[in-house]
């Protein structure tokens, strides 16, 4: 591995993508870290197959794991041999080249049978020597095809590879009445293809690197590099390349928690997308995104709460359309934070009732405390969600009417819950299901439920102290080094009025200031 290679897995000055190409395609050369350059042993691919053989069989449990084949074969009197994962050759490919190499005479390999190999005969677009043997087996496992001829004292690594992969459909979480229905999936390439597809911009670089000492997941960072601040995508690549951890299987979520520090934090500290439009918007405003193969979801940096509320249906309607529908997802919002603890206090105080409001309050009492109907609730609600998740499609609607019918109605008829709390509940609920992110909803569902034990506890103080400590909480967070309330807290006038209404597109003339963008204009002078 010279330094070329490793300056261009960095995307340096020489090159535009991960690789130095502008095409988003990964080079499996590329995926190997200074760190292992630096740490693992050269040692020398042996002359005979027999020897490979005995070497792979040592190594990786070659004659133990099925999926592992090598293949020998014979080109021209010369004994070649082919390693590879089953899973990850992609056969088609291999065929022909194998067709290719069956016709040829031993004069057409001869004298450098290697060097004849991969500049004649290897009919393929990825093809590079190698005469480290360790570097040619972890090739090997991460799905290129490895060919030893014997006595060369080297091998060809033929990036072949084709990953399982599930068809693009739109994502679950991200619906949209009028728009694209593509979403990421689990394989890397996909994902990084369909963000390219929307931004054509030579600029638009893609870095690879590798994270866990087992999994050695890759992990890609996307970024413009004349709008993205070059000290976040510097910052971001070093808290990376420092993870020292034996895998992230589960992918961004993981990825996440080892490189921002947020502690016991509930609010989420990245957006999280599964949509490539929301992803190359955000990027022309000089994010930085982050994707870990494996996961159908990208990581957005840095985020704020308030891009935690935007939902791309409001971009997707005129303006006018789009701010209604802004306003009422924050009603949701609020009213999913808010609603039971204000009850739940005008219940425990009722001199605090305004003029006309008389009526709000239990007609009747139940045989918990109100408290308890609450919390009980809440858990009620998770665990439901949960059932909702792990439920057969089939069986969803059965499990729905046991949920609304044998548990909610019959704990009323009961007296164990009050009709008031049912519906306070589900109106929050709903509320939350409104949030745009999965994760701020869960955050805003224990902060309600703080407040409901503090309204219990201290009545109008634990309310105030409650909204006082979560505003206060909210304002000190940082998501990477960008104040969290932003741009509420420090205030912003121009940017707070682009969130709370949808402006025209056109009116939007500059990118956000909390990005510190290189090219601050969206409209720029030809």
């Amino acid at each position: 591995m010279g330094t070329g290679l490793r300056d261009r897995r960095h995307g340096r000055k020489d090159g535009g993508g991960a690789d130095g190409r502008n095409d988003g395609s990964i080079d499996a050369r590329d995926l190997l870290t200074d760190e292992e350059l630096g740490l693992i042993r050269m040692e020398e691919i042996p002359g005979k197959l027999e020897e490979i053989k005995r070497a792979l069989e040592e190594k990786v449990g070659l004659g133990v794991s099925f999926d592992l084949v090598f293949r020998v074969m014979e080109f021209g009197t010369k004994r070649t041999a082919f390693f590879y994962a089953n899973g990850f050759a992609k056969d088609t490919v291999l065929t022909d080249i194998i067709v290719r190499l069956t016709h040829l005479d031993r004069e057409q390999l001869v004298p450098d049978t290697l060097s004849s190999l991969l500049n004649k005969y290897v009919s393929h677009i990825q093809v590079e020597t190698e005469d480290d043997f360790d570097k040619a087996v972890q090739f090997a496992l991460m799905g290129s095809t490895v060919l030893f001829v014997e006595n060369s004292g080297a091998a060809l690594v033929i990036d072949s590879k084709s990953f399982p992969v599930r068809s693009i459909e739109e994502p679950d979480l991200e619906r949209v009445v009028r728009g694209s229905r593509d979403g990421f999936v689990e394989t890397l390439m996909t994902n990084v293809t369909l963000v390219r597809r929307r931004i054509r911009d030579p600029r638009l670089k893609l870095e690879i690197m590798r994270v866990g000492k087992r999994t050695k997941t890759d992990v890609c960072i996307g970024y413009i590099s004349d709008i993205a601040d070059p000290r976040l995508v510097e910052s971001l690549r070093d808290k990376i390349s420092k993870v020292n951890i034996d895998g992230i299987p589960l992918g961004d979520k993981q990825l996440e928690e080892a490189i921002i520090s947020k502690g016991w934090n509930p609010y989420p500290s990245v957006r999280y997308s599964e949509r490539p439009d929301v992803v190359s918007s955000h990027m022309l405003e000089g994010h930085v995104i982050v994707f870990a193969d494996t996961s159908p979801s990208v990581m957005i940096l840095p985020t704020t709460f308030f891009h935690l509320v935007q939902h791309v249906e409001e971009y997707r309607q005129a303006p006018f359309v789009g701010s209604y529908l802004r306003w009422v997802r924050f009603l949701g919002i609020m009213t999913s934070l808010f609603l039971l603890p204000l009850w739940f206090l005008l219940v425990q105080n009722p001199e605090l009732k305004p003029a006309g409001l008389e009526f709000l309050g239990p007609q009747k009492q139940g045989e918990l405390p109100l408290l308890i109907q609450f919390l009980l609730v809440e858990v009620g609600v998770d665990l439901m969600r949960m059932a909702a998740v792990h439920t057969p499609s089939p069986l969803s609607i059965a499990m729905g009417l046991v949920a609304a019918i044998l548990v909610g109605d019959i704990a009323v008829k009961t007296g164990l819950f009050i009709n008031e709390v049912i519906m306070y509940m589900a109106i929050a609920a709903v509320g939350m299901f409104a949030t745009p992110s999965y994760e701020l909803g869960l955050a805003n569902r224990l902060v309600r439920m703080a407040l409901l034990i503090l309204v219990a506890a201290f009545k109008i103080p634990g309310l105030v102290l409650g909204v006082t400590v979560w505003l206060v909480a909210l304002s000190v967070t940082r998501s990477y080094n960008t104040p969290y309330m932003w741009p509420f807290i420090p205030f912003h006038a121009k940017a707070l009025f682009s969130i709370l209404v949808r402006r025209p597109i056109l009116a939007n003339k500059f990118r956000p200031s909390i990005t510190n963008p290189i090219d601050k204009t969206r409209q720029p002078v030809e």
